[in-house]
């Protein structure tokens, strides 16, 4: 059962489907339905309705006679999202790396050291959200909306499945090593060193994902 929170309920009812979703608990093909959801979250139908849209809106689930039909993400989604995401934010990386202000650096030197702090808490959530922090701030400095308009969506898109990837300790503290790499490399005004560590950031981002979905297979 969920148990109310500041945010709305369906908000919260949303946010525990989509992650079952993202993390095989609801797999890919299976029919859900608003009767299920209602006794397994013990939430009135209203929410779960509200949600199920949102999903839908995010092709997580589609509709059909048989009910809503989970899509989930499939590898092919991921390995097109991070081919995507691989071409345009070492461009992003290159033009924050020229435009970022003292105050975008300072905010960026912030956020490494929350996220090694929370890192020594073994507060994988944390460490997550701060991980978007960091790539958005990155988005924001780039410059271009267009482009900041094109990457959010994908790297918020695999933000909750990513857990599964930095719940692994040593994938988490190699993150934030190259975050950290990332920042240096933008203070000395090294360009091909920061497009060739946020190049690598992503693959090993990529690969531990892949390994991380194998092994809820």
């Amino acid at each position: 059962m969920i148990e109310y929170k500041s945010v709305s309920l369906a908000n919260q009812v949303f946010e525990t489907l989509e992650r079952n979703i993202l993390n095989g608990t609801y797999p890919i093909g299976e029919v859900i339905s608003e009767k299920r959801l209602s006794e397994e979250l013990g939430v009135s139908r209203t929410p779960i309705r509200e949600a199920l849209n949102r999903l839908a809106d995010e092709d997580l689930i589609k509709d059909s006679p048989m009910g809503n039909v989970v899509l989930g993400i499939t590898d092919k989604d991921v390995d097109d999202t991070f081919e995507v995401r691989r071409r345009i934010e070492i461009m992003a990386t290159r033009w924050a790396a020229k435009a970022m202000t003292k105050e975008q650096l300072d905010e960026m030197k912030n956020i490494i050291d929350q996220q090694e702090f929370y890192a020594s808490k073994d507060d994988v959530d944390k460490v997550r959200d701060l991980d978007t922090e960091f790539h958005d701030l990155i988005y924001d400095s780039c410059g271009s909306p267009v482009v900041r308009s094109v990457l959010m969506p994908l790297h918020h898109k695999m933000h909750k499945f990513r857990k599964a990837s930095l719940a692994h300790e040593h994938r988490m503290i190699e993150s934030i090593e190259e975050h950290r790499n990332i920042y240096n490399a933008i203070i000395k005004g090294d360009e091909k060193k920061v497009e060739s560590i946020m190049l690598t950031h992503i693959d090993h981002a990529y690969q531990g994902m892949k390994d991380a979905r194998v092994q809820e297979k």
